[in-house]
């Protein structure tokens, strides 16, 4: 079974990625980390592709994305978990993975990205702190093959 947890940044995805390899044995890559299946991009990715192709009837994989561009990469057949949140929140725990200061631009392009993903299609949609993670990590489990 592959899982994508898309949405933007410091809105819960790892969170969850986390949680639910509690729930389920499964494998986490985040954004670009396919990288280290191979020694040049390309076949990183093509390597990346063909694991996901195949694990959406075998192993268990958790895909973090934080880029729209990674979203083709889940192949049909992928539970898509898009995570959301309040731009105030978002900018909260952003301004705290940066000691605890959000200078301007960095807030602009918070801003500017918000509500990027919200009308991608997906199967489950997780509200950060509206939405009982655990209750959608059930949900993702009984789905399990």
């Amino acid at each position: 079974m592959v899982i994508g947890i898309f949405g933007e940044s410091c809105t819960g995805k790892s969170t969850l990625a986390a949680k639910l390899k509690e729930h389920i044995n499964a494998q986490i890559y985040t954004g670009r980390d396919y990288l280290r299946l191979e020694k040049n991009e390309a076949a990183a990715l093509q390597s990346f592709r063909t694991k996901l192709r195949e694990a959406v009837n075998g192993e268990n994989i958790i895909y973090v994305i934080s880029e729209r561009e990674h979203l083709p990469l889940l192949p049909d057949g992928s539970i898509r978990v898009l995570v959301t949140a309040d731009l105030e929140v978002i900018k909260t725990r952003f301004a705290v993975r940066m000691h605890g200061n959000l200078p301007a631009p960095v807030a602009a392009m918070l801003e500017k990205k918000h509500g990027s993903f919200d009308m991608e299609p997906h199967d489950i949609h997780v509200i950060s702190e509206q939405t009982d993670i655990d209750d959608v990590c059930r949900k993702i489990a009984a789905i399990q093959h």
